[in-house]
C-alpha cells in the first residue's frame, strides 16, 4: 500500500495573509507589538500555541492563552464575511482526485491547524472524502514531533517505507525525517527551498502536475 500524507496551509489552502493579518490582530488587541507577515509566515505549520509563543517570545502560558483565544475569534468572525480566503492552491484537487483512484494509496492530513477546522475546510471545498485520516494538534504533539505520522501509520497500517510527507516548511520536512518517513517539498508554500532541502526533502516539486511522478519515485 501508498499512504500519502498531506500539511494543509502552505501545501493544499494558501492562507498566509489571513494567518498574518489575524496575528497582528490579535498582538494589537492586548497591546503587544505585532509581528510582521514575514515572521507570521516563519511559524506556520506549528500548532498555534507554540507558533504564538515563538513570535511573543514568552513562555507566560496565561499570555499565549490569551493570545490564542483573541487569534481564534478573529478567525473564525472573518470567515464569515470572506468565503475565499482560503482556496486550494492550483491543481490540488486534481492531484488528490488521482492519487485517490490509484491502486492501493491512501490519503491522510498532518497539520497544525485544529481538527474543527480541518474538517470545516476540506467540507467548504469538497474533497473531505479524499482522506482517511486527519492527524492535527488536538491529539498529537505539534510538529516536528514524529506522533502525527506515527498515528497515521498505526491508523491506515501503513509501514514508514509505504509512506510518504508533502508539505511546505522545514517542520513537515523534520516531522518526516523523525517519523523515518521520506518527504517531498512543495516549493509554492512558506519556507525557502534551499531550506526544505536541508531539512530532509527527498524530493522538491514546483507544482502539483509533478506530484504523481514524485510519489512515484518515491514509494513505487
Amino acid at each position: 500500500m501508498r499512504l500519502v500524507m498531506f500539511d494543509m496551509d502552505g501545501t493544499l489552502i494558501d492562507t498566509q495573509a489571513l494567518i498574518a493579518e489575524h496575528m497582528a490582530s490579535a498582538f494589537n488587541s492586548l497591546g503587544l507589538v505585532p509581528p510582521t507577515p514575514a515572521e507570521s509566515r516563519t511559524i506556520i505549520g506549528l500548532s498555534l500555541p507554540i507558533a504564538i509563543g515563538q513570535l511573543a517570545r514568552t513562555d507566560d502560558v496565561d499570555l499565549i492563552e490569551g493570545l490564542v483565544g483573541q487569534y481564534r475569534s478573529l478567525y473564525a468572525a472573518s470567515l464569515t464575511e470572506n468565503f475565499d480566503r482560503e482556496p486550494l492552491y492550483p491543481g490540488a484537487r486534481e492531484a488528490l482526485e488521482r492519487l485517490g483512484m490509484m491502486p492501493d494509496t491512501q490519503l491522510g492530513v498532518a497539520t497544525g491547524k485544529g481538527l474543527n477546522g480541518v474538517v470545516r475546510i476540506l467540507g467548504k471545498h469538497g474533497i473531505a472524502d479524499h482522506f482517511v485520516t486527519l492527524q492535527t494538534p488536538d491529539h498529537n504533539p505539534s510538529k516536528p514531533h514524529p506522533g502525527m505520522l506515527l498515528r497515521a501509520m498505526a491508523e491506515t497500517g501503513a509501514t514508514p517505507s509505504e509512506t510518504v510527507m508533502i508539505g511546505d516548511t522545514t517542520f513537515d520536512m523534520e516531522l518526516a525525517v523523525a517519523a523515518g518517513v521520506a518527504a517531498i517539498g512543495v516549493t509554492w508554500g512558506y519556507h525557502e527551498a534551499e531550506t526544505l532541502r536541508q531539512a530532509g526533502a527527498r524530493i522538491l516539486i514546483n507544482n502539483y502536475d509533478e506530484l504523481d511522478d514524485a510519489v512515484t519515485t518515491i514509494l513505487g
